[in-house]
This record gives C-alpha cells, structure tokens and sequence, in this order.
C-alpha cells in the first residue's frame, strides 16, 4: 500500500485548546468522515498526522534557556523563557496541546483501523495491515503520552505527585477534556499498558526477510508467506514505530519515574526497573560491544550515509536508532555558522558547557592531576571539545574562527549575529556545507528521534543507583563499563586513570551525569536532565572575552528561574480555567 500523507481528514482539527464538537458537513462535494471507512489511504492519513507531530522531528536547541547555550536572538522564546518570563500563560515548553492532538488522531484512527478495508483481495494481508498500524498507534500514544508527563507532570499544593489526564478513547465532545489529571503512577502505568499493547503487534525492526524461520519466536510467527510480511512490514515500513522504539519509550518513562524530581523516596527497585529497561535494548546489540566508534560524531557525511536505508547496510543500525527521513539543504549551517562563514550564529554555547569537557587524560580541568592550563585553556582537551564546540582559533571551513575582542566578524558581540559567549555551535553542522549566497552548496542531514547513546547513558544512570559503579544486577555490563566505552570512543587517553579512582556512587554520579552533558548535548536534553536531577536551575550562562592574550570571564545571561517549584512545568492556565484541572504547585 503506498504511504499517502497529503490528504487529511476534513474538519479533524480538533481544537483540544478549545475543546471544539467535530461537524461534520452538509451533502455536497466535500470529503466526510465515512470515507475514513472506505478509504484506506485517508484513514492512514489521521496516523500520519500523529507521526507529524512528533515533537524529535526538529532540534529545538532549548540548551538557550539552560547553562549551556545562549542565543544572539534576543526576541526569542526560549531567552524570555529563561530570563523570568515563564509563565502557565507564556510556555516554550508546552506540550500539552500537540501531544494531546496526536493522541486524539491516534484514538480516531484506532476506533476505524478494524473497519479499513486494508486489503479487499487478501485476508491475511489485511489482517496484517490492521495488526501493524494498531502496534503502531499504540507505541505512538505510549510516546505522546511520556512526553506531556515529562513536561507537564508535578505535584499538587498538598505534594501529591501529578501526572496527565489519559485520553484512550477518541473525545467528540467538551466534557470528555474535563477527565481529572492522573496520578503520576497511574500515568506511568497507563504509558507501559500501551506499550505492551504495541508489543502483540510488532517485530523488533521493519524490513523484508527470506526466511519465515526469521519470525519464529515473534508476534508474527503465525504469518503463512514471506511476501505477505514484506508487503506489510518489509523495507518501504522503516522508520515508523517499531517494538524497539517502543521498549526505548518504556526505558525513557522508567528513568523519568526513577529520577530525583519524582522518585522522592529514593526507591532503588524504580531504579532497577530502569536499568533492566535500557539493558533489554542492549543486549540486543551486544551489550557494550555494539556501542558505534563514530556514534558521537553521527552527523557527519560517514555516518549519514550509513544511515541511508537506501545506501547503507541495513543490517547494521548503527548509531541510530530511530531518526526522520534523510535531507538535502544548509539550513542548520545558515542558522549556526559564525558571521563570516555568512551563518546567523545563533546558538552560542557557554563557559560552563566549555569548562564540563576534561583534559584528554581524562581529568576535570578542576582536577590537580589534570594539567590544565588556563593561559592555554583549549589545549590537550577531551577531543569532543573540538568536534562541538568553535572556540577562539578554531578553524571551520578552513577558515581560522576569532572570536576574542577585535577578532573580526566573528569576534565576540562585534555585530548582532556574532557570538555573545564567546564560542559558535559546530555539532551537527557539516562543513561541506557552503552557505555563501553567490556559491550555496547543500548536503544530506538528519534529525535523530533515538540514538544508542542515549540509552547506554539511561542504563549507566539507572545502573549505578540500583547497584553502584560496578554492579550488574541480572545484566552483564556496569555503569563502569558503558562510560569506560563512551570516554574510550571520545579519545580520552587510555588508560583512564581518572574512571579507575572514582569509588563510590555519588562520584561516579556526577561523571554520568556530566557525560551525558557532553555527549548529548544541543540534542534537547540539558533543560530536562537539571529538572529530573532537581539541579540548581539558576546557574548564570557564561562567557569569555578574551583580549590581548588574558581570558575574563563574566556572566552573559541570568537564569531566572524560582528552584521552589520549576522543575516542573505548568498546565495551560486555560486548561486550568476551563476544566478546573489541578495546577502544578507554585504555577499562577
């Protein structure tokens, strides 16, 4: 069956921010609501729209309301986000309508999936079409559904802990957006329940097989012919929803619950539960052995093309687990590369996010072991400063990058699309890019929804609370392990002497903790991580000015947040107004 996105149910913007009853129209030439039951192709479409709205489709460079980043556009949400103007009535952060409207499709599309006549010439074939869409609507919800919990879930004035209201069920009218908010356990409970819903229905990966031997052990075990399951879930199926996507969800909720932010008793079996989550994942891949050695640079032109379903080897899923479809532009260098490479510089990372990347021996630069020099503070660094960050001297484009005072175009603050941090963004730029109006080149990117290393950092977390830097619990790999591979991969020089004196949980803690700052960061991580870490959220972004050789560093931008309650995002104060839903506690 061919994937069609460009026909949309009519009249199926629901207006969940209104809570609007769905019309349908008077006899005329218009599309109705009964087509959905005739039309295989439109009925797909309210899945589509689901996948549409998937909030990974885009980078969305919060870092500039954390530490890490700030931006040169001073009219941006995110700034006035950290700067004091967060608000229930002026959110960046909100999730609660798109997610909310994804899973109202996704309802829609599950009460008519059994009725679609997938497949009218073949039973089996359709049976199939309705068993894969259902997995999918299914892990769909369950991901929708994590993120309004990541973004909206808290606690109420009495400390109850708070979740989302569970919509299972497609809402035709206002009354049923006035269903009270869950609890936050209910809430985790009902995100599982859809996942293992998801997992009667799908295989691990989509893609053809020679053999029915290949489904043996499966939920599809019962298919009768090789070319039924390629039609269905064969290669022209990759990148939607899958079992594994879906297990990745259930690993993301179990540390979401496992975390300090809503884990207040410290429970090491929520901490267990997450470990074993994240190890279900690897161990598919080999555990630490299938970690990629190029995953930390996934965005070069290598590892693109190794991400072509089309070009690469599909067998090997390398770094990425799940991402969108491969394009051709120059749209993130327009927007990142410094003034003179004709960029708008507008992510400028911090001197905090700097100063979290060791020495190359592996050392903190805080550390008296590490030989860090502050009169030559880039020097003998953690090779991923260099692959992420431009700093003054930094050569992108072959072009040497200046950004001390004096340094140019591209020196700090000398025009408005200029560095304030003194530093420019380079992860997931291509330098082969070329944005030069009178000679613009473009290049393959993508963006990742999932990538591996991401879930061999949920599992050294989750791990070394359960069991401490070296225990395994059932599984055959520690948190030791996972961070001895990522710093090896990294260039750290071997052997890790630093890693090998870390002892107790609390050090080994705050080096989970600052790799996965580093390895994931501008990926939309930071802002969440300090919230589920109950971190101090007012940290100042910070800068340097360098000029005549010495290096002052001063405060860019203040963090203006309250720590007494926004580790937890509002509810839509409309929300609250209208269906007299509960609030977070602190949010007006």
């Amino acid at each position: 069956m061919k994937i069609n996105i460009k026909i949309w149910v009519t009249g199926l913007l629901l207006c969940v921010a209104a809570s609007c009853t769905m019309l349908e129209p008077e006899d005329d030439n218009h599309n109705t609501l009964d087509r959905v039951n005739r039309d295989p192709a439109f009925a797909e479409g309210l899945l589509l729209r689901a996948y549409n709205l998937v909030p990974t489709n885009n980078y969305s460079f919060d870092e500039v309301a954390t530490d890490d980043a700030v931006t040169n556009n001073r009219t941006a949400n995110y700034l006035r986000m950290a700067t004091g103007e967060w608000t229930a009535r002026f959110n960046p952060q909100n999730m609660w309508d798109n997610a909310n409207l994804a899973i109202m499709y996704i309802n829609q599309f599950l009460s008519v999936v059994d009725e679609v006549p997938w497949k009218r010439t073949n039973a089996e074939v359709e049976e199939l079409y309705k068993r894969r869409f259902r997995g999918e609507s299914f892990a769909l919800r369950a991901m929708f559904k994590y993120y309004l919990l990541r973004n909206h879930g808290g606690f109420d004035a009495g400390g109850s802990p708070l979740g989302i209201p569970i919509y299972n069920e497609f809402l035709e009218d206002r009354d049923g957006f006035a269903t009270p908010r869950a609890s936050f356990s209910e809430s985790v409970q009902s995100i599982y329940a859809d996942i293992d819903e998801a997992l009667k229905y799908l295989p691990m990966d989509f893609g053809n097989i020679a053999s029915l031997d290949q489904l043996q052990g499966t939920p599809l075990s019962d298919v009768t012919s090789t070319q039924f399951y390629n039609d269905v879930f064969g290669d022209f199926s990759q990148q939607r929803m899958t079992a594994r996507h879906a297990l990745t969800i259930k690993s993301k909720v179990a540390l979401l619950a496992a975390s300090p932010a809503f884990n207040t008793d410290n429970t090491t079996t929520l901490w267990t539960e997450a470990a074993n989550q994240a190890a279900r994942l690897l161990n598919d891949i080999n555990g630490v052995s299938g970690l990629d050695p190029n995953g930390h640079v996934f965005y070069l032109k290598p590892q693109v093309d190794q991400a072509d379903i089309t070009t690469g080897d599909r067998n090997d899923l390398g770094e990425i687990m799940w991402r969108r479809p491969i394009t051709t532009d120059r749209t993130r260098e327009t927007a990142n590369f410094p003034p003179t490479l004709y960029g708008q510089g507008s992510i400028n990372p911090t001197q905090n996010l700097v100063d979290a990347f060791p020495m190359a021996n592996g050392y903190p630069i805080s550390h008296p072991g590490s030989k860090y020099d502050a009169s030559n503070p880039y020097q003998g660094r953690d090779p991923r400063l260099a692959q992420y960050i431009v700093y003054n001297g930094s050569r992108l484009r072959n072009t040497e990058i200046r950004t001390e005072v004096g340094g140019g175009d591209n020196g700090i603050e000398a025009l408005p699309t200029s560095t304030r941090t003194g530093y420019y963004l380079r992860k997931l730029l291509r330098e082969d890019v070329n944005v030069n109006p009178a000679s613009p080149s473009d290049q393959k990117h993508f963006n990742t929804h999932i990538r591996y290393t991401e879930i061999f950092l949920n599992y050294a977390e989750a791990a070394n609370e359960a069991w401490g830097p070296d225990g395994t619990g059932t599984n055959a790999f520690s948190a030791r392990d996972v961070i001895a591979a990522i710093r090896k991969r990294a260039g750290i020089s071997q052997p890790d002497a630093y890693l090998a004196g870390l002892v107790t949980k609390e050090e080994f803690r705050e080096l989970i903790r600052n790799e996965r700052r580093l390895e994931l960061c501008f990926e939309g991580f930071r802002f969440w991580d300090i919230r589920r870490w109950k971190l101090d959220l007012t940290t100042p972004a910070r800068g340097v000015r360098i000029s005549g050789g010495s290096y002052q560093y001063f405060d860019v931008e203040p963090r203006s947040y309250d720590n007494s309650f926004m580790h937890y995002g509002p509810i839509p104060d409309r929300e609250i107004t209208k269906f007299q839903l509960v609030q977070n506690k602190g949010w007006n």
